[in-house]
């Protein structure tokens, strides 16, 4: 980093790469506990999912209040992401950190000692609003400690676990319940989280917190966005559930949404010192940084959520039996990591994206050929291939976004960033589930036309089925066996559906994979650095 740039930025510190190539090894441990810190945030997102109905049990919830302990972690994360380059410029991104690790740690005691549905809701939120600002701080500090040549490596890391967390979180979660209980599944965090905040504080030291920042502390701008983006995930999440606007709460919700996001726009674009810079916005790379990783959250979590639904709905597996085969995926990205690092240091990003992109719609499309009998070596290689191609996509689309902005505009474009993955997931899932059940009605209705009980055939496979029902002593054989063909058309109509959403999402790869030529090539001194602007 050059002079000048420290003496336009105050904050800043003299780098661990500054000094031909070399990385201090104290910032280099406080990354790594970074690093872990991230993992933990990002799991927590997805580790109850396999057990929100031992949950529910336990603290007598209903099955409407149930799914507001993964909502309420994603409305305060949501919120708090973006939030997080302007508190790492308050109070250093070391302090930031370390106050997060703390608060997220308690708040996951809190939340496995919950007495009730209303207190785990709560706990969860802070859980969450905490968790949040260490996601963003771990890519920033990645591009403010390490040199332009041995930021790939560094960068192979952060993209492992920020792709594996989402993936593995559902078989943690179902194996430390089926176990232990479900309260571990908050209490795991409690060791890791303290010595990660205390590792932190003693190694990290790369910029100072400037306390000036507090004069003219946009308080209006701060409201709007959380206003803005919860309402948003809100409608996003519960929409879905409640058939989007035939409930009045999701018409309010949007209206709000709109109004608080329109003037949330509009403040960031005129007020002197807004609590979000959207000005990143401006760098072409950046931007198709951000669409990119709209669209990885959109694959990312969208596979994560849907897989586990069709195995469970369409083959009746157990948690463990589904994590044994998104385990397979995980595998795929621990093994793909080391060549798509290699692949990302020696091509330019939109070369190693456009393999990676173009590899994701293609697992995403072999799963659109899956039929209600699908067997687990049927699903290896789609797990693989698509397993392998998050790796191709997260490291070239870091590198893309973030890898030529000058090293002030950093902290604040890491947030934004990281905001567009989770917006991608948020409205993905939404839209699989809009989707899925708008397919599923579709589908049964053109399979219920093929049952003709005027058909012969129809006729003897409800004979066999009666007569099958009448020597297993069920009272009424007949309703029994209409029963069975209900529910065998509805099995059929489910996995022509999830077929259908598989290769939706695979079109909106294809559609990202066109999008390519958009980005530029990077230039030869690479932002971060300082110097590329």
């Amino acid at each position: 980093m050059s002079s000048a740039t420290n003496t336009d930025n105050p904050t800043a510190m003299p780098q661990a790469g500054d000094h031909a190539g070399h990385v201090d090894r104290a910032k280099l441990i406080g990354w790594v506990a970074m690093v872990v810190g991230m993992f933990l945030a990002i799991l927590d997102i997805q580790i109850v999912a396999s057990s929100l109905e031992n949950i529910q049990a336990g603290l007598s919830a209903s099955p409407d209040e149930i799914g507001w302990v993964q909502t309420s972690y994603l409305i305060a994360e949501v919120v708090m992401i973006p939030l997080s380059g302007f508190l790492s410029r308050l109070m250093s991104t070391r302090w930031l950190f370390v106050i997060s690790a703390i608060g997220f740690t308690v708040m996951s005691v809190a939340s496995a000692f919950a007495w009730s549905i209303e207190s785990m809701i709560w706990f969860r939120a802070a859980q969450g609003f905490l968790g949040g600002a260490m996601i963003p701080t771990v890519f920033a500090t990645t591009y403010i400690i390490f040199p332009p040549e041995k930021r790939n490596t560094a960068s192979v890391m952060i993209g492992l676990i920020a792709t594996m967390a989402p993936t593995i979180g559902p078989t943690l979660g179902g194996f430390l319940t089926q176990s232990l209980s479900w309260h571990w599944l908050f209490l795991i965090n409690v060791l890791p989280g303290l010595a990660i905040a205390a590792v932190v504080a003693m190694t990290l030291r790369v910029d100072r917190g400037d306390p000036s920042l507090l004069k003219g502390f946009d308080l209006w701008g701060l409201l709007a966005m959380a206003v803005f983006l919860g309402s948003l995930e809100y409608v996003l999440d519960e929409g879905p559930k409640d058939d989007w606007f035939d409930e009045t709460a999701i018409i309010y919700g949007t209206i709000v949404c709109v109004i608080a996001g329109i003037y949330f726009f509009w403040r960031m674009f005129t007020y002197d010192k807004p609590i979000v810079d959207l000005k990143s916005f401006a760098d072409r790379n950046f931007t198709m940084g951000c669409v990119f990783s709209f669209t990885l959250g959109v694959g990312l979590y969208g596979s994560v959520y849907i897989m586990p639904l069709m195995l469970s709905r369409v083959r009746g597996y157990d948690s463990l039996e589904i994590g044994m085969i998104m385990a397979v995926t995980g595998i795929a990205q621990f093994l793909s990591a080391p060549i798509a690092g290699k692949m990302t240091a020696k091509y330019p990003p939109r070369v190693v994206l456009g393999i990676g992109l173009g590899l994701f719609a293609t697992g995403l499309a072999m799963h659109g050929f899956n039929n209600s009998e699908v067997s687990f070596n049927e699903l290896i290689l789609p797990q693989i291939v698509r397993g392998a191609a998050l790796m191709f996509c997260m490291l070239p689309v870091t590198n893309l976004a973030l890898g030529t902005l000058p090293p002030e505009k950093i902290k604040n474009a890491s947030g934004l960033y990281n905001l567009m993955r989770n917006l991608g997931g948020a409205i993905g899932m939404a839209a699989i589930n809009t989707l899925l059940d708008k397919r599923i009605d579709y589908h049964f209705s053109l399979l219920s036309e093929h049952i003709n009980p005027a058909s012969t055939a129809f006729k003897e496979y409800l004979a066999t089925m009666m007569a099958r029902y009448s020597e297993m002593g069920i009272a009424d054989p007949k309703a029994a066996a209409m029963k069975f063909i209900v529910n065998l058309v509805t099995r059929e109509a489910s996995i022509i559906s999830f077929n259908d959403i598989y290769l939706a999402m695979a079109a909106t790869f294809f559609i990202a994979f066109l999008l390519l030529p958009l980005a530029r090539p990077p230039r030869a001194t690479a932002g971060g650095g300082g110097g590329a602007h």
